[in-house]
């Protein structure tokens, strides 16, 4: 990776010749020639500043604002969390459909569940 002052060096240059050839191509006083050459150089060095600055602060910040462990482990916790919730609904859910199954049957009257009650009775 590119350290961030080559950047700042590589075009401060550029904008020290970017500024020399405009001021050459708009001479009319040699003081002119200086003075804008500068002016341009200044620019694009504080531009690039700016520019790396925000670069830079952007990775600091994205480590602040985007932990990767912590949402990894939010994640895993909720996946567990929702796997158990999933085993417990289809608990309940097995169990409604035995409870109406065991209903159908007594409603259709099966003999199986009367003579279970009446077993009872019989044998006490």
């Amino acid at each position: 990776m590119v350290k961030s002052e080559n950047f700042i060096y590589f075009f401060t240059i550029c904008g020290f010749f970017i500024g020399l050839m405009f001021s050459i191509l708009n001479f009319s006083e040699p003081e002119e020639i200086l003075f804008y050459t500068l002016e341009i150089t200044l620019f694009f060095y504080l531009i690039i500043h700016v520019a790396v600055m925000n670069f830079f602060d952007f990775d600091r910040m994205a480590t602040f604002i985007f932990d990767k462990k912590d949402h990894e482990n939010i994640g895993d916790y909720f996946i567990q969390e929702l796997e158990s919730r999933e085993k417990v609904m289809d608990s309940l859910l097995a169990s409604i459909d035995n409870m109406n199954q065991h209903y159908d049957k007594i409603m259709k009257g099966s003999t199986e569940s009367n003579e279970s009650y009446t077993t009872k009775k019989a044998a006490a």
